[in-house]
């Protein structure tokens, strides 16, 4: 199921999830039309627009694949549903005064009907380019609008050999706001900044197919050698954790606190509208026992709702909806007086969480990367965790929130439509919610009998001392329910030709480090390539478990897991123009994507085959450009 984005998504922001216009209260008979709309397989098309094609009125498709057109006028009507990517389909249907017709679509695949929408070029700020890629419509960082985004500079990381430097340690990011944003960028009909690509959020967008934890285990743990397809003489190493996936209802209780950004700079359509739209999802996951308050700050932070009860989404609901932008941004005396509520609402057997949704912009207050880390370290020792969500566009400030997640044990996301939202809110809610174990740290020790050179792709910003590992202080990563995380390494077998750069270093003065020495240290485990080690602390725990996991052979089939992230690698690679990307393109990372998107339940693999293909065709033109 292809689930890229409608431009009609835009409709879904100012009502309920699925809207339908509505006639005048002059009209006498009205009907009702509802329905769902699939794929030839029967999965459900998220999105997807249907119109009533005499008239105005129109509904976009739910995560069931559902829609609901109230206030028809009675009659045969046709009704037409589209989705791109697949050719519409047509249905005449006959309307009866107050009661439900039923209409439902297969939607076929038809690759060359990639609707032509015209995008902004946001570089040049006068022409405009038609691509096949569907866009959410409204402000963008260009043409006359001051952009003031902000990316943290990315070093890439280097190859290592194994004789000088055995061990490799970092910290998981289960982070995925880095891939929206890129979506987003393309959707704007631009490539993204080089640091606005982190290539591990990238592959971490996607869901894998990992084995469930065993036993007590929170995670479990997945590797896999198998060649390069970028270089046929390297190797990549795959490693996969999977936390435990938990239902909505079997979660423990949560006390959440909103903290949502009013400034004058969310005053965007897609800031506070898409904020408001993507919490009424969240409302509509609560149960009785969950409690949630709502905290905003503009120029001065304020309480809009207190700590309410999960069943009462009729008070939450109207306290979201009255919400308005405006002012500047005291974010910092709002992040505080949200950590205070939280504390005085605090539930001791349950999730207690802070769920931040601004554009990133701290202008008054205590507004300094140090002062509010301190901050959110302190309330994370009293068991108060933090979320935080990026909106809208020329004026993200993309390095502070995710130091800022990363500080408060919880994950950073970017939301750009509301389907977005929904995997946020709906389809990930346990992971968003519930963390499994935290200060998960990975340290891998290379075997220089089977590995001549080695490079972590990605995690430049979650590289640790090697000490670290070892050292429970230290703050690492957090895992969340049903949490996917991945990391690749790529690799240049011993006795292959070196053909990377490799740093050197002088020969020790003091210390013997030749190769009958290390020669001795490999004895007996000549056919082993990695171990792989992990670190974790239970939510509460301060004492850290460990794991080991050795890596022997390699496969000669990889699997769709395999092939897809390492599909994803490849396409950060060339965004960033990586100095390591040898001889990869577009082409053939397309040719592999699309051989591994498997079953694609929730569409997202196609997703990124389109989104891949506009990316090619917007590398071509900046080269033609050149």
């Amino acid at each position: 199921m292809s689930r890229l984005r409608s431009f009609l998504i835009a409709g879904a922001l100012a009502a309920p999830l699925i809207p339908a216009t509505r006639t005048s209260s002059r009209t006498a008979a009205l009907g009702t039309i509802a329905g769902k709309v699939v794929t030839e397989q029967a999965v459900p098309i998220v999105g997807a627009q249907v119109a009533v094609r005499s008239g105005n009125r129109s509904a976009v498709t739910d995560g069931n694949g559902a829609y609901r057109i109230d206030s028809v006028a009675v009659g045969e009507v046709v009704v037409v549903a589209r989705f791109l990517g697949r050719s519409p389909e047509t249905r005449t249907v006959r309307v009866n005064e107050g009661t439900v017709s039923r209409a439902d679509f297969v939607l076929k695949e038809d690759h060359l009907r990639l609707d032509e929408l015209v995008v902004t070029g946001v570089n040049e700020g006068k022409r405009s380019t038609s691509l096949p890629f569907a866009v959410l419509r409204g402000a963008t960082a260009g043409q006359g609008t001051f952009n003031t985004e902000e990316y943290a500079r990315i070093y890439e990381n280097a190859w290592q050999s194994p004789s000088a430097t055995p061990l490799s340690t970092f910290s998981i990011d289960v982070d995925a706001a880095s891939y929206t944003n890129i979506r987003r960028f393309v959707g704007d009909g631009q490539l993204p900044p080089k640091d606005a690509v982190r290539i591990e959020e990238m592959v971490n967008y996607f869901p894998y197919d990992y084995p469930d934890p065993a036993g007590d285990a929170p995670f479990s743990v997945t590797t896999e050698l198998s060649a390069a397809p970028w270089h046929p003489g390297h190797r990549l190493a795959l490693i996969g954790l999977q936390g435990r996936r938990i239902p909505m209802e079997a979660l423990p209780p949560n006390n959440l606190v909103f903290l949502l950004d009013v400034s004058g700079s969310m005053d965007d359509p897609r800031k506070l509208p898409l904020v408001k739209a993507a919490f009424r999802l969240l409302v509509q996951q609560l149960r009785p026992q969950d409690r949630v308050a709502i905290v905003v700050y503009a120029g001065a932070a304020g309480m809009v709702l207190p700590s309410t009860a999960g069943d009462r989404k009729d008070l939450i609901l109207d306290a979201i909806e009255r919400l308005s932008a405006g002012g500047s941004t005291a974010g910092a005396a709002g992040i505080q007086l949200a950590y205070r509520t939280a504390r005085e609402n605090f539930l001791p057997e349950g999730n207690n969480r802070v769920i931040l949704a601004t554009d990133g912009d701290f202008n008054v207050g205590v507004s300094s990367d140090g002062e509010l880390t301190r901050l959110i370290e302190e309330e994370r020792g009293h068991g108060v965790f933090l979320t935080v969500l990026g909106f809208g566009t020329g004026n993200l400030k993309d390095a502070k929130m995710e130091q800022l997640a990363d500080k408060g044990n919880g994950n950073y996301a970017y939301v750009n439509d509301v389907l977005e939202a929904r995997k946020v809110f709906v389809q990930e809610l346990g992971a968003t919610l519930l963390t499994l174990a935290k200060d998960v740290k990975i340290q891998v020790e290379f075997n220089p009998a089977r590995v001549a050179a080695y490079r972590l792709i990605g995690y430049e910003n979650r590289v640790l001392a090697d000490r670290d590992f070892n050292d429970d202080a230290k703050d690492a990563g957090d895992l969340g329910a049903g949490h996917a995380v991945t990391a690749l390494y790529e690799i240049v077998p011993t006795g292959s030709p070196l053909d990377v750069k490799v740093g050197q270093v002088d020969h020790l003065k003091y210390q013997r480090n030749d190769a009958t020495e290390r020669k001795a240290v490999v004895a007996g485990h000549e056919s082993e390539w990695m171990t792989v080690k992990l670190r974790y602390k239970q939510p509460e725990g301060s004492t850290s478990r460990l794991l080991a996991h050795t890596v022997q052979g390699e496969t000669r089939n990889p699997s769709e897991s395999f092939r897809f992230a390492s599909a994803v690698a490849g396409v950060g690679m060339l965004l960033r123009d990586s100095e390591y990307k040898g001889k990869l393109s577009y082409e053939a990372l397309l040719a592999q994507a699309r051989a591994a998107r498997g079953t694609d339940r929730d569409g997202y693999r196609g997703e990124f085959v389109r989104l891949t293909e506009t990316i090619a065709t917007l590398s071509r033109r900046v080269a033609v450009k050149q």
